[in-house]
């Protein structure tokens, strides 16, 4: 019996985005509780699915507050951890006048990376129906072993796998590193959500649709779902490809956590059909959704206290028929 329809496993971390300027002129941060991961997640509790995550925080104040505002959105989370030598990992995000972000972190080392293979247990994966999960559990050794025994029970017990790559450079050694982990991810995935940038990086392909083939020349992917921020997304499965365009909107303030809110509206969708037979008109109906509860979020600040209502969402596709 699968009890929990998502599991993930990753990073949780305070996300500190600008929010003003203070009377000296100085940048104002604000608090917000993030890691992409849990993001998605927290996108799925709207669709009121069990989910579950598994992670590290700092034994901190930040690290409780995390915990605490994970528990009020009601993800499952007695597979989160708390480190008692290392602190709870922070995130600066840096807004561009676009929209777009720039990142700095405080994570050498960072409790999140601090999770091993001895707390990861297959009690929670066997009862899940989809196993989630990105890179940044993979840029040092021991999470990197925690994150390879999450999908080898994953495996085990049939579950699908989701993955998003999640490139964030400055947390690698070097992105020929990366490129090795990302590899690993695509050998294990059902179900792959990567950004426009990053297939051109790791494909070396201008074109999605080259970069995609590429990628299943060698690893056969089931479903492939490219995020093109305001050029919309697309859906490449069974040899097909669909597109649908952004939900524009002037009131964007920041993209934080757009592609999380993305990466659970599909899920949520292949929970709900599955993931053989998927017809044109599905898929089409399924990136629609997912643009507009990303253009949604983009709105706001922070992700994971953020994420739009299903009500609010379709209120917000009506506007554009």
């Amino acid at each position: 019996m699968k009890t929990f329809d998502v599991t993930a496993l990753g990073e949780i971390l305070i996300d500190f985005t600008e929010n003003g300027i203070s009377d000296q002129g100085n940048p104002l941060l604000e608090v917000n509780p993030g890691g992409a991961p849990c993001n998605v997640l927290a996108m799925l509790r709207k669709f009121e699915r069990q989910v579950a995550f598994i992670g590290k925080a700092g034994n901190d104040n930040f690290g409780h507050f995390l915990k605490e505002r994970v528990k009020q959105l009601g993800i499952d989370t007695n597979n989160l951890y708390f480190d008692q030598k290392v602190h709870t990992t922070l995130a600066f995000v840096h807004t561009k006048t676009n929209g777009d972000r720039d990142f700095s972190f405080c994570r050498n080392p960072g409790a999140d990376m601090m999770l091993t293979k001895s707390e990861v247990r297959e009690e929670v994966i066997e009862k899940s129906e989809v196993f989630h999960f990105g890179t940044l559990s993979m840029t040092h050794e021991g999470v990197r072993e925690a994150t390879l025994k999450a999908l080898d029970m994953a495996k085990k017990h049939e579950c699908l796998v989701s993955f998003d790559p999640n490139i964030r450079e400055p947390l690698w050694e070097s992105l020929d590193d990366a490129r090795k982990q990302v590899e690993t991810g695509l050998s294990y995935c059902d179900i792959l959500k990567i950004s426009d940038n990053e297939i051109r990086w790791f494909t070396g392909e201008r074109d999605f649709s080259d970069g995609v083939k590429k990628i299943n020349e060698k690893y056969n992917i089931k479903l492939i779902l490219v995020s093109m921020g305001s050029e919309g997304s697309r859906a490449y499965y069974d040899g097909s490809m669909v597109e649908a365009d952004a939900f524009l909107t002037k009131k964007t303030i920041e993209t934080t956590g757009a592609g999380d809110t993305f990466c659970g509206c599909i899920l949520n969708f292949i929970i709900e059909w599955g993931l053989e037979n998927l017809d044109r008109n599905k898929l089409f109906h399924m990136l629609q959704f997912a643009n507009a509860a990303a253009s949604l979020v983009t709105t706001r600040k922070g992700a994971l206290c953020s994420m739009p209502e299903i009500a609010e969402i379709k209120a917000f596709m009506q506007l554009y028929q």
